[in-house]
């Protein structure tokens, strides 16, 4: 992987499995199935996206095929019971669609994806139409970034910029995304930053700073 990915437009899908409004309940599994997804965007004529259904919009059908609920199954679960009786995607899909942009940041990402509850994010251009998706997956692939491009980030843009100067050279080791920073700087002050810009790289699993400020004298 060249360069740090540090968008959704460097990891999304763009071959993407859809479906349209009317699309019906079976179809819906079957795709799901022989494509090994567990969520479809719902996508209206044009290409905008419209809703996502997702294995968890299917399964209350199963959950209540055989279940009278009770009065406060009823009250608590009406959008679940809505589900188990639809037929057509456009009855089962969630919507409005949890949507993400290209330009976004993978950091973005992932918190929309945490805070939504969701583990696949349409990519959409600014009319709503799908570009792709992004999932859990996707987000995870920065950490198979080779140790040898990640300390070379970390040098050139990190070590290089805060401490052009060192008392002695700054060593950077990766091993397995663990990033270890030794050597002896001139400015205290730069020593955090330095850590914190580290762990921002896409693809460092942890940040050991064991620099070090020369004596003034």
């Amino acid at each position: 992987m060249a360069g740090s990915p540090r968008h959704v437009g460097d990891v999304m899908t763009r071959a993407v499995v859809t479906v349209g409004r009317t699309a019906l309940f079976k179809d819906i599994v079957q795709r799901m199935a022989q494509w090994h997804v567990g969520a479809l965007p719902v996508l209206e004529g044009d290409g905008r996206v419209v809703g996502v259904v997702s294995e968890a919009d299917l399964l209350p059908k199963e959950e209540f095929r055989e279940n009278d609920p009770d009065r406060l199954t009823q009250l608590r679960r009406l959008s679940d019971l809505a589900k188990a009786g639809g037929v057509r995607a456009e009855e089962l899909m969630s919507a409005p669609a949890v949507t993400v942009r290209a330009d976004a940041t993978l950091a973005e990402a992932a918190r929309i994806m945490a805070l939504r509850h969701v583990g696949l994010l349409p990519v959409v251009n600014a009319e709503g139409v799908l570009e792709g998706v992004v999932g859990r997956g996707d987000l995870l692939t920065v950490f198979l970034r080779p140790d040898n491009d990640l300390a070379d980030e970390v040098r050139r843009d990190v070590v290089d910029v805060l401490f052009p100067a060192p008392v002695e050279p700054v060593h950077i080791t990766v091993a397995e995304g663990l990033v270890t920073l030794t050597g002896r700087v001139r400015d205290a002050t730069r020593i955090p930053l330095a850590e914190r810009l580290v762990r921002g790289v896409e693809g460092v699993v942890g940040v050991d700073c064991r620099l070090t400020v020369a004596d003034k004298d």
